[in-house]
């Protein structure tokens, strides 16, 4: 056995390996628990923006002062960000309060491939699972 070859052979495997890997981005997007609906809205379509690229968004929620005492307002304002951006994002770690901020990490959601055979294939299965009969009852059905 060859080495020097073998040892070429497992830096190019490490080199391809390196350059397929993929880095998750965290995002951070920081909201006031008396923020405007304006302001709310802006921010928001920087979260989609975020989600689109493929990166996690981690909001904030920042309490100061007497804002602490009033905690359900920044709880009800990422419960309102989670649903409406439910359709491009899962919610990771549910809201939780840490000291004077309030977090919560949102996931993009994971765009499966389509593949030509198996997509149809699953098509196909879920079209007769709703009439509720298989290729063995359709062979039986239609030889009358």
């Amino acid at each position: 056995m060859d080495y020097s070859k073998f040892r070429y052979e497992q830096e190019m495997k490490a080199k391809k390996a390196r350059k397929h890997q993929t880095t998750v981005q965290i995002k951070e997007i920081k909201f006031r628990p008396k923020i405007d609906t304006h302001d709310y809205e802006t921010k928001k379509r920087h979260v989609i923006r975020f989600l689109e690229s493929g990166a996690k968004v981690k909001v904030t929620i920042m309490f100061r002062g007497r804002e602490m005492v009033h905690a359900e307002r920044g709880l009800s304002i990422l419960e309102r960000l989670a649903e409406d951006v439910r359709d491009m994002s899962t919610v990771e770690s549910q809201p939780k309060l840490e000291g004077r901020n309030m977090l919560m990490l949102l996931a993009p959601v994971k765009k499966e491939p389509v593949k030509g055979d198996k997509a149809s294939a699953e098509a196909v299965e879920d079209a007769e699972a709703e009439v509720g009969r298989t290729d063995a009852d359709a062979e039986t059905t239609d030889v009358v």
